[in-house]
């Protein structure tokens, strides 16, 4: 895939969660960014504002990424303007071997500086699959 600000971020943001790079992650996104993961009211935001601000976006990761191993399959990826919508699934493994398999889309967009301003997640809860261990 050509190369894009936005898409380059998004790549970033993957695999520094896959490797569990907490610090690395937070360096991504600006100080005023917001993250919705998924958009609207949900089990990790239940008012559905989203994540505002690096201390927000921060919990976020300790209360919801760290929980498990991420895993990211980017099957179609589409940037325009400032934006990248990634189209595909993200697998959780949960300490006990438990996966969650997430379809969706998920965009990020960037400002002039290349640091994540948003980061916003299309999925449905009802919809994840969940696995027992294997």
């Amino acid at each position: 895939m050509p190369e894009h600000p936005a898409r380059l971020a998004s790549q970033r943001s993957m695999a520094a969660v896959t490797a569990g790079d907490r610090d690395g992650w937070l360096s991504l996104f600006a100080e005023d960014a917001v993250l919705e993961d998924p958009i609207g009211p949900s089990s990790f935001d239940p008012d559905g504002a989203g994540h505002h601000g690096r201390e927000a976006i921060a919990a976020f990761w300790d209360d919801v990424i760290s929980m498990g191993r991420v895993e990211f399959d980017v099957r179609e990826s589409y940037a325009c303007g400032n934006e990248v919508a990634n189209v595909g699934q993200i697998t959780t493994t949960l300490p006990d071997g438990t996966r969650a398999l997430v379809d969706g889309v998920y965009t990020y967009r960037v400002n002039d500086d290349g640091e994540l301003v948003a980061l916003r997640a299309f999925w449905e809860q009802e919809r994840m699959e969940v696995l027992p261990p294997e």
